[in-house]
């Protein structure tokens, strides 16, 4: 239990971040099963828009601090590499 008001005010924050950051990692998540999906079944029309939605959720997430920058990176780059041999 907090002592203070601004530690009880720092554990409410913390508690809806934490909230928040869940559900964008679980969206992204949701967004690479979606285009490893495509890819799988050989959909490049599907996989192509699957991967635009991917990475401007990466983007966003690196943007506001959710994810490492590197990290949304790295992910794009490998799942880049996994478009084009499809291609």
């Amino acid at each position: 239990m907090a002592n203070t008001k601004s530690a009880a005010k720092r554990a409410k924050q913390t508690v809806v971040r934490t909230e928040q950051n869940h559900a964008v990692l679980s969206a992204i998540k949701t967004h690479t099963k979606t285009f490893e999906a495509a890819l799988k079944e050989g959909k490049k029309d599907e996989a192509k828009a699957a991967y635009k939605v991917l990475v401007s959720s990466l983007d966003k997430a690196a943007k506001e601090g959710r994810v490492h920058q590197n990290l949304a990176d790295r992910r794009k780059s490998r799942l880049a590499k996994k478009a084009a041999a499809l291609a």
